[in-house]
């Protein structure tokens, strides 16, 4: 258990690393809880929806804090293979535990992990040492700290009882055994309690959603609209009920044996807390506008689901967990984008979770950001973009499972041929790129090369996907897309594959010639290209930029790890392991005491940055060990 000192001050100005926070999950909504014990971001009841607490972004948007009244020390861990965080303080007069989870539907395990998931959010304090003042803070704020609630106190019905917090048509339930009073601060809005415990007692609390939703609430407790209260017992009964969903999960589908175990196992467990149970969506992070750079205005939000960064998701549960989410996300894609391709439209590089199509951005003007970063967005005006790059990770996705392919709908099936046929035919087309530059297309050469991957993964499918018949015209497009990137891709004067047709500038993205079988990687090509990655595309410790190109958008960015472990990934298959495995810890020290990471490390420090926890970072982790894994077993004769 890694030690991490709370600071009061830090809370209070809720501008914490974002290193310090834990992640809960409930397959459906995520929170983040603070090393100092304060939920500072939860939606309900998506991942998606307004925050309930959102202090990470600014004061005024909520929290809700319980922590010890004195100076103590903390430390902190998840239980076992689960997502349930357990915080232990120590004061001078004892010790407590808090233990937080989003509750799991009750008796859900394995692949029904976010099955009925109640919408709950639990949190147990319990004395394990001489006695020990908590306070206890609730501060909620609906929808991104617009709205001030209204408590109503004569709901108070002792152990079973609690409180009703009303915004709109926003209503939460708290199942409390603490009399809480107003806060001397506010006037009805947010309300604060003091137990004092001893060794052996046990507080538990259980903070409901009520708000509907069509897709994935109507059967919940509080579906009907009327309040939830939980008992003592049942709250203790439901914590132990979601530490045995997720252990459950984590025994059926985790088997991965090689370096980094433990890494793979925690980073498998993130990427399946980001996916939405409801639909089959995966989210690319739980979190809106945490920066990538601190006061920087490169702000967005990660609450949705890309095809590109699902597609690598699923990729890489295959090697740290279970590839049987893979069904359910194609045809929630199909369900989503058929339509699209069908009437000859390009396939939209991202939905909301529950299949939406436009995702328009706007600025929450009264948040200040984490740390003064603003604009804080939400929506991502990335939606409509061209991306040619998305059928390349779709189909090459569909190429690591064809034993689920053969089970799916038709449609489904011919959706997925149709994104072959709509990279055949587009991939001579200007874009905007995987790292979606906000300027003018450009024919960048990771785009180009997506769509190789998409024919050529087609045609190893068409048995599966019956269009044996299209294989002459994927064949041709493979063709000319290689002799294009060989010819076009290459500068001589990079002495590197680059960013772009016509372009010196490097970027990492060009390492997946190699990821993707494009070209083997001890290609004297492909070993330029890494060796130029390496020598002029990282920071001094080692670490990678996506780019150090002007692209049109104003201020800085931090290196990215999944670039660096893109890096570890490629010496890996160019048979240099020693190196990859170098690269591959200096990524991989840069997740926190629980195991989680960001999008980036800031270029002046060790801190991280970006939407937080990224799925990105832990595919990137899990792919990397995976190839350095198979590239030792090879040179050992294994």
């Amino acid at each position: 258990m890694s030690s991490v000192q709370s600071s009061l001050q830090t809370s209070v100005q809720g501008s914490e690393p974002i290193a310090d926070y834990a992640l809960l999950s409930d397959c459906c909504s995520g929170a983040l809880v603070s090393a100092a014990g304060s939920v500072d971001w939860l939606c309900f009841p998506r991942f998606d929806s307004p925050s309930v607490f959102g202090r990470i972004l600014g004061p005024e948007a909520g929290f809700w804090s319980i922590r010890p009244a004195g100076a103590h020390s903390s430390t902190r861990r998840y239980l076992g293979p689960t997502l349930v965080l357990e915080t232990t303080h120590t004061t001078a007069g004892g010790s407590v535990t808090v233990t937080d989870a989003l509750a799991l539907g009750e008796g859900r395990r394995g692949h029904e992990l976010g099955a009925d998931s109640p919408g709950t959010l639990l949190r147990q304090v319990s004395c394990t040492q001489g006695t020990v003042d908590v306070d206890i803070v609730l501060s909620a704020r609906p929808d991104y700290g617009l709205t001030k609630p209204l408590l109503t106190w004569s709901l108070l019905r002792g152990a079973d009882g609690g409180i009703l917090i009303s915004a709109g048509d926003v209503v939460l339930s708290l199942s409390t055994p603490a009399p809480f009073q107003l806060s001397s601060e506010t006037s009805t809005d947010t309300a604060h309690a003091r137990l004092t415990l001893r060794a052996g007692e046990v507080a538990g609390f259980a903070l409901h959603s009520q708000t509907r939703d069509s897709q994935s609430r109507d059967s919940e407790p509080g579906g009907s609209g009327a309040p939830v209260f939980w008992s003592q017992a049942e709250i203790s009964r439901r914590l132990e009920d979601t530490v045995q969903g997720w252990t459950s999960w984590s025994g059926m589908h985790q088997n991965y044996r090689g370096p980094w175990q433990d890494q793979v196992a925690g980073s498998g467990r993130i990427l399946q807390a980001l996916t939405y149970y409801p639909s089959g969506a995966i989210v690319a992070a739980p979190t809106t506008s945490l920066p990538e750079v601190a006061g920087g205005t490169r702000n967005w939000d990660y609450r949705y689901s890309w095809i590109r960064d699902a597609s690598m998701t699923l990729q890489a549960l295959w090697v740290a967990a279970c590839p049987d989410e893979a069904g359910k996300f194609f045809q929630f894609l199909a369900a989503a984008a058929a339509s699209q391709l069908a009437a000859g439209e390009e396939l939209q590089i991202m939905f909301g979770i529950g299949g939406e199509r436009e995702l328009p951005e706007r600025e929450l003007g009264h948040l200040p950001g984490w740390r003064a970063s603003s604009p804080v967005r939400v929506g991502n005006g990335a939606w409509n973009q061209r991306q040619l790059d998305v059928y390349g990770e779709l189909l090459d996705a569909a190429a690591t499972f064809p034993e689920f392919l053969a089970e799916l709908a038709p449609e489904t099936r011919r959706f997925l041929a149709d994104a072959a046929d709509t990279a055949a035919a587009r991939w001579r087309s200007a874009d905007h790129g995987i790292w979606e530059v906000r300027g003018e297309p450009r024919h960048y050469l990771h785009s180009k090369l997506m769509c190789w991957v998409a024919v050529d993964r087609a045609i190893s499918l068409a048995g599966i996907l019956q269009s044996t018949e299209k294989i002459p015209r994927w064949a041709e497009a493979r063709d000319a897309i290689a002799a294009s990137i060989r010819t076009e891709g290459w500068s001589g004067a990079a002495n590197a594959y680059t960013q772009a047709y016509g372009s010196e500038d490097l970027d990492a993205s060009a390492l997946m010639l190699a990821m993707v079988g494009f070209l083997p990687a001890d290609d004297p090509g492909m070993l330029a290209t890494i060796e130029a990655i390496e020598e002029r595309l990282t920071d001094p410790r080692g670490l990678v930029y996506r780019y150090v190109a002007d692209d049109g958008m104003a201020g800085e960015e931090g290196t990215f790890l999944l670039c660096t472990f893109w890096l570890a990934h490629a010496l890996a298959l160019a048979g240099r392991t020693q190196r990859a495995r170098a690269v591959f810890e200096r990524a991989a020290a840069f997740a926190t005491d629980l195991g989680l990471m960001a999008e980036e490390v800031a270029p002046d420090s060790s801190e991280l940055l970006g939407n937080f926890p990224q799925a990105f970072s832990h595919i990137g982790l899990v792919n990397a060990a995976w190839a350095i894994s198979q590239s030792e077993d090879r040179a050992a004769g294994h």
